[in-house]
């Protein structure tokens, strides 16, 4: 019943944040034809009534479909409105922006006391309330709910067959750390670039879609128990946690940033600390990458060379 429970919530806050998204798409661009959007909610709705009727609620091994359909349904909002905040230049003079306590308690205050409101004025009120936010807050909301919902979700979903606590706790570590690298990049890189190029939003978002990407997958830590019986493998069989967790780093997430960055740094001529300074971080962690897979591939190419027919690859 647990586990039941723990289901649906997770993918309700799923839903309750992409339908946030939708709306607030459809009150920018003032065309109802966006509402279209929630047809993405389909395939995650699909999703968890296979999973709670013909697997129980158990969860999968590798793979997470709820959390990669959760992505599917609010990231073409995101696009949607960081295109429109960078190139429209809409006005932000007269919206409410949430970078104090004062303006936060100032937004969420009704004009009307609270005596004289009825239902239909309150829910007209607080519409306004949301509309009058700014852009860039707006966005930033998203964002920030956006990852910390892959990361209470993976929480509270159920584990997957072979999945243990102590691994599922080192994945949400994992989480973390990324879901800060990721904001960093999307809030920085967009900000240093949004009054250059256009056609740069693009890559920085194409990007940073790419990198969420490896939040549904469990590859890091699936497969971690170390080998006790001392046989002799196949490379990739025998470190494939390593592995995977050097390829993402290289290829879907401290590398392309690292990529970005540069571009950022030399085509377009923006140079500020922050921005060094992770482009750095970002070239470290593709070097000491390099350097374990280098290290992985030699201890087992020695292993393997102490009279044993097994090759190194």
């Amino acid at each position: 019943m647990c586990q039941f429970m723990c289901a649906i919530t997770t993918r309700a806050l799923f839903l309750y944040v992409s339908v946030m998204s939708v709306w607030r798409v459809t009150s920018v661009k003032q065309e109802p034809i966006y509402w279209l959007l929630t047809i993405l909610f389909l395939p995650l709705l699909v999703e968890m009534i296979i999973t709670l009727k013909s697997r129980r609620g158990k969860y999968y091994k590798w793979f997470s479909p709820a959390i990669f359909l959760f992505l599917v349904s609010i990231i073409p909002s995101i696009w949607i409105l960081e295109l429109n905040y960078h190139q429209d230049k809409v006005n932000v003079l007269e919206c409410k922006q949430l970078n104090s306590w004062e303006n936060l308690l100032n937004v969420i205050t009704l004009n009307d006391t609270l005596g004289n409101l009825t239902y239909q004025s309150y829910v007209k009120n607080f519409n306004q309330v949301l509309t009058n936010v700014c852009s860039n807050d707006w966005i930033m909301a998203l964002h920030q709910s956006l990852l910390l919902l892959l990361i209470v979700g993976k929480w509270l979903l159920p584990l997957g067959g072979g999945v243990t606590r102590d691994e599922l706790l080192q994945l949400l570590l994992i989480f973390v750390g990324t879901a800060a690298d990721i904001l960093e990049f999307t809030s920085e890189t967009l900000s240093d670039v949004k009054e250059k190029s256009s056609q740069m939003v693009y890559v920085i978002l194409a990007v940073w879609t790419w990198s969420m990407l490896q939040f549904p997958l469990h590859l890091a830590v699936a497969n971690s128990k170390p080998d006790s019986d001392g046989k002799q493998g196949a490379l990739l069989s025998k470190h494939s946690t390593d592995i995977w967790s050097i390829m993402e780093a290289l290829f879907i997430q401290d590398g392309p940033f690292l990529l970005v960055r540069l571009i950022v740094m030399t085509y377009f001529d923006v140079f500020h600390q922050m921005l060094v300074f992770f482009a750095i971080k970002n070239f470290l962690v593709v070097i000491l990458n390099l350097y374990r897979l280098v290290g992985i591939c030699q201890h087992f190419c020695s292993r393997a060379g102490r009279g044993s027919a097994v090759p190194c690859v």
